[in-house]
């Protein structure tokens, strides 16, 4: 039970931190899990999120992936974020994974029809890793089949890039990455993938602020993906999924968003359950100085 614990406890930790310091604001939230758009984090903000994916296929082992998340703004142009990553496989127990560290850099601050964002992100981890925040190459199901008694000891230091053009109509979001990942360390071609995602709230709220009404949801889709690699550029004998997702905004700026993913292809996993809570701090600096009674 202790081992369960603590792979759940990134969740439960956003949601205490909520209730010491929520704000609420009207801003635009991303809800998606893999795919990327272009709006950034408020300056001098911190998201604080936890996001968990659980993956069912017949011939693997259960497991849960868990990924709490720091997402602060830098400047109005430039986001930072760090993942802390860690999973639960049934009938192998659970374990630490490693970390990830990324960068978002908006090129246009105005808005255009088309707005690209460069993402770069640095992954120490190790092959356990099952957050499966991006499908990339050839990875498979039978890759996540390797027990964590063996891939624990596989390291991975891996650099990843991304190519976000998201699109704003009215209040619909259209974003499209092109993934690209490489090994630092070992002689590996570089591998490739990418995730679309289609996004919009539910009906447009008027002057209300409540709890359940229905502006607060947002509905979308992501479609994502391996693309192969350098040498062999192909979604043949690739995972690709497809997720519908829901996402419910509460006054207080938190969020609460699911997607329940299936695999589309003989290499996919059978089913992705996507569950994530996270909460925005503005100011994060004046809120840590008023826990301590500093004004």
């Amino acid at each position: 039970m202790y081992r369960v614990k603590h792979v759940i406890i990134g969740l439960f930790s956003v949601l205490i931190l909520r209730s010491v310091c929520a704000n609420a604001q009207d801003e635009v939230y991303s809800p998606y899990f893999v795919a990327y758009d272009h709006h950034m984090e408020e300056v001098g903000s911190l998201d604080i999120e936890a996001d968990a994916v659980v993956g069912l296929a017949h011939d693997i082992n259960t497991f849960v992936g868990v990924a709490p998340q720091f997402e602060y703004g830098l400047r109005r142009w430039w986001t930072t974020e760090l993942y802390l990553d860690m999973q639960h496989t049934k009938h192998e127990g659970s374990l630490f994974t490693g970390f990830r560290i990324e960068n978002r850099f908006r090129l246009f601050l105005e808005e255009h029809k088309i707005n690209p964002v460069l993402y770069v992100e640095y992954e120490n981890i190790n092959e356990a890793d099952k957050i499966l925040k991006e499908i990339v190459g050839f990875d498979s199901r039978e890759d996540l089949a390797v027990p964590n008694s063996i891939a624990r000891h596989i390291k991975a230091h891996e650099m990843e890039g991304r190519l976000i053009l998201s699109s704003q109509i009215k209040e619909w979001n259209f974003t499209g990455n092109f993934i690209t990942e490489k090994n630092v360390v070992e002689a590996q071609p570089w591998e490739f993938g990418y995730a679309l995602g289609l996004s919009g709230p539910v009906t447009s709220l008027v002057g209300k602020r409540c709890m359940f009404c229905k502006g607060y949801l947002t509905a979308g889709l992501e479609l994502y993906g391996g693309a192969g690699t350098w040498d062999k550029f192909t979604i043949r004998g690739t995972s690709q999924y497809i997720a519908p997702i829901l996402q419910w905004t509460l006054p207080s700026s938190t969020r609460i968003h699911i997607s329940p993913g299936w695999g589309l292809t003989d290499q996919s996993v059978r089913m992705l359950f996507r569950f994530g809570v996270s909460q925005e701090v503005d100011d994060i600096g004046h809120q840590i100085g008023k826990l301590f009674g500093r004004h």
